[in-house]
C-alpha cells in the first residue's frame, strides 16, 4: 500500500501487470488538446506518472526522463499528473522543455481509475512508471510505495532498451 505524507493511501481501480494490455485513455495536453495513447502506434511508450508537477521530485523525475530519452525517434514518453493543462505549460516553459509532452488527468480522473493510480485520500496520482512497448503492451512497471521518493531511472531505460 502506497504511502503519501507518512500516511497508507488506498488507490483507486487495479494497478496494471507486466502482460497487461494498456487500456487507452484519452487526456489533455498543455494546449488544451485531446491525446489518446492511441495517437502514438507504433511508438514505444514510457508513462511518466507524477502526484503534481509543482513539486521537486515530480520536476525531477519529468526532467530526468526527458533528457535521458528525447531524441529517440521510436518513444514517446508521457508525463502524466492531476494538474491543469495550464500549471503543466507554466512548469515546461520555466524549466525549457517546451517538446515534452505534459498529460492532465484533472477533468475526470479516468486515467489514474483504469490504470489503479488514483489516491483516493488526495484525488492525484500515486507515483509510477510504466514502459509499453510499441502494441501498447506493459513491459515494465516500477509502483513507488513511498511516493516522495524518485523511481529508479536506470532500471527503467534499461527495461525500455530491451524491447
Amino acid at each position: 500500500m502506497p504511502q503519501f505524507l507518512g500516511q497508507e493511501v488506498h488507490l483507486i481501480g487495479n494497478r496494471l501487470q507486466i502482460g497487461d494490455l494498456a487500456p487507452d485513455f484519452t487526456l489533455l495536453n498543455k494546449d488544451l488538446e485531446k491525446v489518446s495513447l492511441s495517437d502514438f502506434p507504433g511508438k514505444k511508450k514510457v508513462l511518466s506518472i507524477v502526484p503534481s508537477i509543482d513539486t521537486g521530485v515530480c520536476s525531477t523525475q519529468t526532467r530526468q526522463f526527458n533528457a535521458n530519452l528525447a531524441g529517440r525517434e521510436d518513444t514517446v514518453i508521457m508525463t502524466i499528473s492531476i494538474d491543469t493543462p495550464f500549471a503543466q505549460a507554466r512548469w515546461c516553459g520555466v524549466e525549457g522543455l517546451d517538446k515534452a509532452i505534459m498529460l492532465s488527468d484533472y477533468f475526470d480522473n479516468s486515467f489514474g481509475k483504469a490504470y489503479g493510480l488514483l489516491m483516493e485520500e488526495w484525488h492525484i496520482l500515486s507515483r509510477s512508471v510504466l514502459i509499453l512497448d510499441e502494441t501498447n503492451t506493459v513491459r515494465y512497471v516500477e509502483y513507488l510505495e513511498d511516493v516522495h521518493s524518485e523511481p529508479d531511472y536506470g532500471t527503467a531505460i534499461q527495461a525500455l532498451d530491451e524491447l
